[in-house]
């Protein structure tokens, strides 16, 4: 098995969330008594939250790389980001290092475009809605986005950095992201992406009107894949 870098610690729930499901993908794959060779550094996660302009990413930049050098010097054969507003930041990531980087956007559109998904909406927080870096990977897909609700959005980036960052996710947040997604299926999306770690503390990912790309768990797949040898 190849070992794996995971960059972490934004938030330490959705790293716990990668640690078990690459896991149990591994094990599921290769028997219950093997686990999954992995390097992960938690980063501190307090001077990443809610960036909001080019110094901040500038500097968030610069974590994540220095981030991704020491797992490569380490003996990581690919690296993961694990969260998907930092893919942002993938670009510079993975041109400062010379082992592969996964990248999450590109993951789930590969899944849904096998599954001939071809109207989806993107849930995540504001940058990841709102902004292209993240929406282009699917839309090259020849996947069609519904275009961000601000007011969804607002929702959603309250509900991601308020409650579910820190572990706390509510009854309410449950009840409004559901609402969410039945409008959304109202406006025609035949699919939600989860483009947050975090989201599945509030989305039955297995149990919904739509289908449910959820994003963590398919990158977590992909990185499996990478372990056990494949491309």
């Amino acid at each position: 098995m190849r070992k794996l870098g995971l960059i972490g610690g934004m938030s330490w729930y959705s790293t716990r969330t990668y640690y078990e499901h690459i896991n149990r993908g591994v094990q599921a794959r290769m028997g219950t008594q093997t686990s999954a060779p992995l390097l992960i550094e938690s980063l501190e996660f307090s001077g990443l939250v809610r960036l909001s302009n080019d110094a901040d990413w500038q500097r968030a930049s610069g974590v994540l790389l220095d981030s991704a050098r020491r797992l490569e010097a380490a003996g990581a054969t690919a690296l993961l980001i694990g969260a998907n507003s930092m893919h942002k930041m993938y670009d510079v990531v993975a041109g400062g290092v010379s082992v592969p980087v996964l990248h999450i956007a590109e993951c789930v559109g590969q899944r849904m475009a096998c599954d001939a998904v071809r109207k989806a909406a993107l849930l995540g927080t504001r940058n990841v809605m709102v902004e292209s870096f993240y929406r282009q990977k699917l839309i090259a897909y020849d996947i069609e986005l519904l275009p961000p609700e601000m007011g969804f959005v607002d929702t959603l980036d309250r509900i991601i950095y308020d409650e579910l960052i820190g572990g706390k996710p509510s009854r309410q947040a449950e009840r409004e992201l559901k609402t969410i997604i039945t409008r959304l299926e109202q406006d025609g999306a035949e699919a939600i992406v989860l483009g947050c770690t975090e989201l599945e503390m509030v989305v039955d990912v297995d149990a919904n009107v739509l289908p449910i790309y959820d994003c963590t768990r398919i990158h977590a797949d992909a990185a499996v894949e990478w372990i056990l040898g494949g491309d």
